[in-house]
């Protein structure tokens, strides 16, 4: 029995990342003010309690390559190997599967985050994650990889932190490609966001 998940921080019109993402501004222009429910301090006991959920332990994830981070072609069009967005030690704890198109040797990281590079797309990206978990899979993000996730039919479960600011353009999570059958598992609000889980039909 497998279980996977997704969470991710959504504008009010629909973005989950702003346009012009760089280095400088991986979200995008007025990105980051979509994740302020989780950086707020002190934190909402309702955001608290939901940004406690992301990092399942006993998991292992696939994300996508510009989740991973900003390097765009091959791996040695960057200056210095590129190690993620996260320090020495990435709060995964556990087997990260990024999909990409350039290969690339695993990166072992502090705290027991290992990223590993699947350049065979997404269905093996994901069979490779719930080897390494013995079943329980989280999309760490970003929109195409749970695009992906729930056109292939393998998504039992979508958390959305709608943040009350509108973005204008970006990247958007439903841009037409999917029309997924979601069921409100529930949900809950605070002053920074409404989180609402769904089961994925």
């Amino acid at each position: 029995m497998t279980f996977t998940t997704a969470t991710l921080t959504v504008s009010v019109d629909g973005f989950v990342a702003g346009p012009d993402q760089t280095l400088e501004n991986p979200l995008g222009r007025g990105g980051e003010s979509l994740h302020r429910w989780m950086f707020n301090d002190p934190a909402h006991e309702v955001d608290a309690r939901w940004q406690d959920r992301i990092l399942r332990p006993g998991v292992a994830y696939v994300m996508g390559r510009n989740m991973f981070g900003p390097v765009r072609g091959s791996w040695d069009s960057w200056s210095e190997e590129w190690r993620g967005w996260w320090g020495e030690e990435p709060p995964y704890h556990a087997p990260v599967f990024v999909l990409t198109h350039h290969e690339h040797e695993p990166i072992e990281m502090a705290g027991g985050t290992t990223f590993h590079f699947v350049t065979t797309g997404f269905a093996d990206a994901l069979r490779l994650a719930r080897e390494a978990s013995g079943g329980d899979v989280d999309i760490a993000g970003g929109a195409s990889a749970v695009r992906q996730a729930i056109a292939a039919g393998e998504l039992d479960e979508l958390t959305l932190g709608y943040s009350p600011i509108a973005l204008g353009s970006g990247e958007r999570l439903f841009d037409g490609s999917i029309t997924p059958t979601l069921e409100i598992i529930e949900g809950e609000q605070s002053a920074l966001a409404t989180h609402v889980r769904y089961r994925v039909g």
